[in-house]
């Protein structure tokens, strides 16, 4: 299981407090999911997390790790905003099979399946969750999310995580920049694995640094690379990977 805790955001200022802070746009949290993340002022990642509309309030749903640090954060952005944040009380359910009738949609990929929230324990449908994500290149929270990292190299624009037309938002300018006015030239990439090695392990190519390897399923693999030396094959340890066409 995710390990998830979700949090009850209310008051009369939640939903400006919010929009003027993470990078999506919230006015999808109606009769949906949002994804989204909070960054720091330099453009950097913090956090990332679920959002959506729960009667008078919004449910913020986030990887545990990272729960303490996100409310100390949004705390601090508060100041006199009439914003409570506060724990729910809910569990995440979330599968791809039959859904209840309170399920929705994950934003980041249709093979995602569906999450929802509710006061019963929380629960899985052993759906196999890192086959979809390295088939599909999603990344996750403390694997290849990590701080310091920029979204657009996690690919947050094809997961439906960035909006481009909302306004500003804290590390809004580093964003828009990075889209805008320069070329990647690094980023999360699915490649071929041919072997294993533990997540983290470095990639090397011609005796260079060139990466570094992440979650692996199926002889494919989720990998951050430099892209103009992943060419050809590349060694992790004992695993020889290559960029998948």
């Amino acid at each position: 299981m995710p390990n998830r805790r979700i949090l009850r955001l209310s008051g009369a200022d939640t939903d400006s407090f919010l929009q003027g802070l993470v990078t999506n746009d919230i006015a999808g949290m109606q009769g949906g999911l949002v994804y989204a993340a909070l960054l720091t002022p330099q453009g950097k990642y913090l956090a990332d997390f679920f959002l959506t509309r729960r009667g008078d309030a919004v449910l913020l749903d986030v990887a545990e790790t990272l729960a303490d640090g996100l409310v100390k954060r949004l705390s601090m952005y508060k100041l006199r905003a009439d914003v409570t944040i506060a724990d729910s009380g809910l569990n995440l359910q979330r599968g791809t099979g039959p859904a209840p009738d309170s399920a929705l949609p994950d934003p980041r990929h249709n093979d995602m399946g569906w999450r929802t929230y509710s006061a019963a324990s929380e629960s899985d449908d052993g759906t196999d969750w890192d086959a979809i994500r390295v088939r599909n290149c999603i990344p996750e929270t403390g694997v290849e999310l990590t701080p310091d990292s920029y979204i657009l190299e996690s690919g947050f624009e094809a997961l439906n995580g960035v909006d481009f037309k909302k306004g500003c938002y804290v590390g809004q300018e580093v964003t828009a920049r990075m889209k805008h006015k320069t070329e990647l030239r690094k980023g999360l990439r699915r490649v071929l694995i041919d072997g294993s090695a533990p997540v983290g392990t470095e990639i090397n190519a011609g005796g260079k640094p060139v990466g570094t390897l992440f979650t692996q399923s199926g002889g494919a693999a989720i990998a951050y690379l430099r892209l103009d030396r992943a060419t050809g094959d590349m060694q992790a340890d004992a695993a020889t990977v290559r960029l998948s066409s």
